[in-house]
């Protein structure tokens, strides 16, 4: 069966704790501390296999979890960082959070590999907590929890172009003719029940098209497999309807494309925004190529700019002509391929509304903010990434912190320091 949606638990790997331990050595009869620190939690990381092309993998399998750290040893030996878990997924594939539907990471374009949860950090050995007054430290500090998550897996074919149509209008076999694919065909109703691509090999370079399974009235409502291929045709650039020009069963194209265009904009509205070109199939079965559906097509659609090209997909008839209509089009087109932007940062809501300090420390003209939910964010987030610090700032400013700088008087410029880390303050 082909899989484009599939939902899991994943789960980042747990820190490991920090060790209590001194050194027991002979002629030192009361040595220090030495526990080291825990490992850090392994990281769930979502990678695009180009060798792959449904979900399938995750279809009989539910949880996912990546390796603890390992607890810290004595003579401050470091725990072992635990093994991050690769989730491969075939490229354009869509990470949601099951509960809020929000995307978290959309595997297409040159997001071909993101982590999606991290593992909690490694706690501090009791090495770290020796002071003057306490120099035999008997707490060292536990690992942080990794994130647990339910998230939906789901599949949107990337292609240049989509091919629409009601069933048997022949799309399989135009698709056979012009791309290196090799769709089932058959003579009955539904017979592609897998979007399936192929690459149009041209002089000027070729595209990618998507033949997507026959739609019918009542497709935006689900009805069918309606959403289940609708999906795949949100990312296409430019769409060719299909129709049977000799309306050997008898339906009316023109009929036929007002019913698919009425679901596309049920769907997506955007989607008629979409070029749209009409290619009239099957003139091998009109006498002299020609016939009233094709001229009312014609009328119909070409002064509303939807072009209208009569071929024959079995014997090949005009399929040159439309495929370079395509091209011109696809050359036209100048905008980046859709790609879904990140609404939902697990870490956010993995932290706990808890208490926090912020203060000024004249001697070194700092501004000190510390608190658990700090550290814990810290952890959890890759400041070094542009998104990441940017998600960062907004958990500041959704606790109050700054607001808090703002009314110690922090002006631009000045130092803030967090658990070691220190940032230039700007507006």
């Amino acid at each position: 069966m082909f899989a484009d949606r599939a939902k899991i638990i994943i789960k980042s790997g747990k820190g490991g704790d920090g060790h209590v331990s001194f050194r027991r050595e002979k002629y030192v009869p009361n040595g220090g501390p030495d526990g080291g620190d825990g490992g850090k939690g392994g990281d769930i990381i979502f990678l695009v296999d180009k060798g792959i092309n449904t979900l399938s993998d995750y279809r009989h399998r539910r949880k996912f979890s990546a390796e603890n750290g390992e607890e810290g040893k004595k003579r401050n030996c470091h725990g072992k960082k635990g093994e991050d878990l690769i989730l491969k997924v075939p490229e354009g594939t869509i990470v949601r959070d099951a509960q809020t539907d929000k995307v978290i990471a959309d595997m297409s374009g040159k997001n071909e590999c993101q982590i999606v949860l991290r593992g909690g950090n490694g706690g501090l050995g009791n090495q770290h907590y020796a002071t003057s007054t306490m120099q035999a430290p008997k707490y060292a500090k536990p690992g942080q929890d990794g994130i647990e998550l339910e998230v939906k897996l789901e599949l949107k074919v990337i292609a240049d172009v989509g091919l629409v149509g009601f069933p048997n209008v022949g799309k399989s076999t135009f698709l056979a003719r012009v791309t290196n694919a090799q769709p089932k065909i058959a003579n009955y109703h539904f017979t592609t029940l897998n979007p399936n691509l192929g690459v149009v090999d041209m002089e000027e370079g070729g595209f990618v098209i998507a033949d997507i399974p026959g739609l019918i009235e009542g497709a935006s409502e689900g009805i069918g497999l309606g959403h289940e291929f609708l999906r795949h045709i949100e990312r296409t650039k430019i769409m060719i309807h299909m129709v049977d020009a000799a309306s050997l069963e008898g339906r009316d194209p023109v009929t036929d494309i007002l019913a698919i265009n009425h679901e596309l904009k049920a769907y997506n509205p955007t989607l008629l925004e979409k070029p749209q070109i009409i290619a009239a199939n099957k003139i091998d079965a009109i006498y002299e190529g020609e016939n009233e559906i094709i001229q009312t097509l014609k009328k119909t659609f070409e002064p509303e700019g939807i072009p209208v090209y009569p071929i024959s997909a079995v014997s090949g008839k005009g399929v040159r002509e439309l495929l370079f209509a395509v091209k011109k089009l696809l050359l036209e087109f100048s905008e980046e391929p859709i790609v879904f932007e990140q609404e939902f940062f697990p870490e956010e809501f993995q932290i706990p509304e808890e208490p926090y300090t912020v203060e000024f420390d004249e001697k070194e003209n700092v501004y000190v903010v510390e608190g658990p939910s700090i550290e814990k964010m810290l952890g959890y987030t890759n400041i070094d990434s542009e998104k990441g610090f940017l998600f960062f700032q907004k958990f500041l400013k959704q606790r109050g912190i700054i607001d808090e700088l703002e009314k110690l008087g922090i002006e631009e410029g000045d130092t803030v320091r967090m658990y070691g880390l220190e940032f230039d303050y700007y507006r």
